[in-house]
């Protein structure tokens, strides 16, 4: 497998629907702050990577929640690059609670390579400094 990395979140009130349960729609994003991280840390700064023109959209995402993360818990979000075919790659993701190391949550999202048109690219042709970085990352 990839490369991991965690990060911390801790669970704000505006973060909780009704029943004192982070709303389900921040969890997408908590997996956004952990991948902008992973990359922020493994010398391929997303800013740094889309002035050059290289852009990775998320083209599919699937979570499933194992436990609800409520109000000041903190939570530890692992991110792992799992797959990287040079246009597309993929991460996996779990949530648990800091405290009990109860899972949360857990998914997958799935990218590909554009430049500022659209046009999917393959990061081998286009960067391959970027290229070689993600190969060792993926572990492949």
């Amino acid at each position: 497998m990839g490369h991991k990395y965690q990060t911390e979140h801790y669970i704000q009130y505006y973060e909780t629907d009704q029943m004192g349960c982070c709303h389900h729609s921040n969890y997408i994003r908590f997996f956004e702050e952990a991948r902008s991280r992973f990359f922020d840390d493994t010398a391929m700064p997303y800013a740094e990577v889309e002035k050059g023109g290289i852009l990775s959209p998320v083209v599919a995402a699937e979570m499933e929640f194992k436990m609800p993360c409520r109000y000041s818990d903190t939570v530890v979000i692992e991110a792992e690059l799992i797959s990287y075919s040079g246009v597309r790659f993929s991460f996996s993701y779990r949530i648990f609670n800091k405290e009990t190391g109860d899972i949360c949550c857990t998914g997958t999202t799935k990218h590909c390579f554009i430049d500022g048109t659209g046009k999917v690219i393959s990061l081998k042709k286009k960067d391959p400094a970027l290229h070689d970085i993600m190969t060792a990352l993926a572990g492949e």
